[in-house]
């Protein structure tokens, strides 16, 4: 069986562009998508960091 994500509509305030050009999610993004992903994410909620130990 394969699970697909439910993808959410972007509003404003989800995301920022940042100088480098790239799309950055903010804590209001995350917290409405609803789980961490564990890839260290710059507005985590979660207290995820990237790299240490996070059991």
């Amino acid at each position: 069986m394969i699970n697909f994500k439910k993808q959410l509509p972007l509003e404003e305030g989800d995301y920022y562009i940042t100088k480098e050009g790239y799309r950055c999610f903010t804590e209001q993004y995350h917290l409405k998508r609803g789980y961490c992903c564990k890839s260290g994410c710059r507005h985590c909620p979660y207290g995820y960091k990237k790299g240490r130990d996070n059991s």
